[in-house]
């Protein structure tokens, strides 16, 4: 009986680290405009209210003037307009916050800022890219990327590597080879029109518009850390 019992203890309390997990909560902060949601699972739009509570693999939807503010966690994610995506994993684990989204269309800007003592990894993917943040800010819409705060390592699918840091931008030319356009070169471009001397430096790319629609280049982009 008490080796049953020693044997018992060790199977109720005892287990494999970290395992431990629950759904994490997601709720709407701000709305403007034509904001929607659709439940997991369902067909019917539900239009979206302040303070809602959002369900995971939920998705999105915001009209042209509409906007939307997302408490996640402990991150923040600001959905802008003709934007689809869902929240494909909402998790909470003893190591701390898991997020993924699913990027379909549009632009979104995340601040993720972890807990003390703790770790977050969030993650926003597209039909042609992938995201991985932890403790940054930036926007992204596909093909052009924008740092606010952090590091962040762009690689291509043929292996080119840029690192972009706070206040700078890169993008994927796709007039060239879907080249990534390192950062120096994407500032150069940018003030073309304002410096004339710039417009001989001969680089032969310009930034592209940025209207929220994916490049079909098969590129893959990771955002990271050297």
């Amino acid at each position: 009986m008490k080796i049953f019992i020693v044997l018992l203890f060790f199977l109720t309390f005892s287990g494999p680290p970290n395992v431990f997990s629950q759904t994490m909560e997601a709720r709407f902060l701000e709305l403007q405009g034509r904001v929607e949601t659709k439940a997991s699972g369902s067909s019917e739009w539900q239009r979206a209210e302040p303070g809602g509570l959002i369900r995971e693999n939920a998705v999105i939807s915001t009209g042209l003037q509409g906007s939307a503010v997302i408490g996640i966690g402990s991150s923040r994610l600001e959905v802008g307009p003709l934007t689809l995506v869902a929240l494909e994993e909402l998790a909470l684990r003893s190591a701390g916050e898991e997020t993924t989204l699913y990027l379909r269309i549009g632009r979104i800007r995340a601040l993720v800022t972890p807990p003390r003592g703790q770790n977050i990894d969030f993650t926003v993917r597209s039909p042609i890219a992938a995201a991985s943040v932890r403790g940054t800010s930036f926007e992204f819409d596909g093909s052009r990327l924008r740092v606010e705060d952090g590091l962040v390592l762009l690689t291509g699918s043929a292996g080119q590597k840029v690192y972009v840091a706070a206040t700078l931008q890169s993008y994927v030319d796709e007039n060239n080879q879907n080249r990534i356009v390192p950062p120096f070169e994407a500032e150069a471009a940018r003030l073309r029109p304002v410096i004339p001397e710039l417009n001989h430096t001969g680089s032969g790319t310009e930034p592209p518009e940025t209207g929220g629609i994916f490049n079909s280049s098969g590129t893959r982009i990771y955002i990271g850390w050297p």
